[in-house]
């Protein structure tokens, strides 16, 4: 097994699905394949279709997942499926490059510049110490957070400071043992989530920051953890305790338009009277930020009890 960066744009050529899986040609096959049952990291690159002169990626790392298996895609020919699980979204997209630090060895040329042809490969392997300072880079406030609270309460962890290092840093804990931990993903979708909805419920508009300077929103996943939902904000949604609570056991919903659905009946006119008057959820200005429609229709077809 080896780790490996996954490249794929806003609007991709393939059908990729970057918390469920990555599609690809044969040509990455034996890469991919080295990468199963290991975890990588997409990467969006600068074009964000297939079209050469196409921009508005990000040039950025901004998620980590682990390869459990590859299917061949039966619909096209010499195509494949690389599904993975336990995906987690960056709070902090982070570079290729910043100043003079290449994150992937292999993309920089002997004098220093961008090798643009280790950059066109879709599927490049990566080593664990490059793993790592990525992981640390992407979630420095989190992992700080957690040095905080370990420092109150002592623990087996060991944060260790980002710093861009000539050779790979060793941690008395992996670093990915400790982003795969339920509390630490919970940390990083709740901060994704609210960012997104700049700390406000998308469906009554409700912006409540308490005495320390906290937002009260909340975020909620569309689809659960427990029905294998994933981390991504896509899969979320932010909302007030109340309302939080009412769309959990179904008793609102939204449809693919994003029209907020109340269960006939069961919804008290306190509340109706603190839904959007639009009736529509308010939306993240970004387009790859809102809500993936196949875990809306998920909700509605398995918890939404109107």
């Amino acid at each position: 097994m080896s780790k490996a960066v996954f490249a794929t744009k806003i609007d991709p050529s393939y059908n990729d699905l970057p918390e469920e899986w990555y599609h690809f040609p044969r040509t990455y096959l034996r890469a991919v394949e080295s990468a199963l049952g290991d975890f990588i990291i997409y990467y969006e690159p600068r074009r964000s279709t297939e079209a050469l002169n196409s921009r508005g990626g990000r040039s950025a790392y901004f998620g980590t997942a682990r390869v459990v298996r590859i299917e061949l895609d039966h619909n096209q020919s010499d195509h494949y499926y690389a599904h993975v699980e336990e995906f987690l979204p960056f709070p902090r997209p982070v570079p290729f490059r910043e100043g003079n630090h290449y994150y992937e060895n292999g993309v920089r040329r002997a004098d220093g510049k961008t090798s643009k042809g280790a950059m066109g490969r879709s599927v490049r392997p990566i080593s664990d110490g490059e793993y790592d300072l990525i992981l640390q880079a992407a979630y420095a406030h989190i992992l700080t957070e957690e040095k905080a609270i370990s420092a109150a309460t002592p623990s087996s962890l060991e944060f260790v400071p980002f710093a861009f290092a000539e050779e790979p840093q060793t941690f008395q804990r992996p670093i990915v043992e400790r982003v795969i931990a339920r509390p630490f993903r919970d940390a990083v979708f709740s901060s994704v989530v609210k960012e997104a909805y700049s700390n406000t419920c998308a469906l009554t508009g409700l912006k409540i920051i308490n005495g320390g300077g906290r937002s009260e929103v909340q975020a909620a996943h569309i689809r659960p953890v427990s029905h294998s939902g994933p981390d991504s904000v896509r899969n979320g949604v932010a909302l007030c305790g109340t309302v939080h609570w009412m769309f959990d056991r179904g008793l609102l919903s939204l449809d693919d338009n994003y029209n907020i659905l109340l269960a006939k009946e069961k919804v008290p006119d306190t509340i109706q009277r603190l839904i959007n008057p639009s009736r529509r959820m308010n939306l993240p200005a970004q387009l790859d930020l809102r809500p993936n429609p196949q875990w809306l229709r998920y909700h509605r077809e398995t918890f939404f009890k109107g």
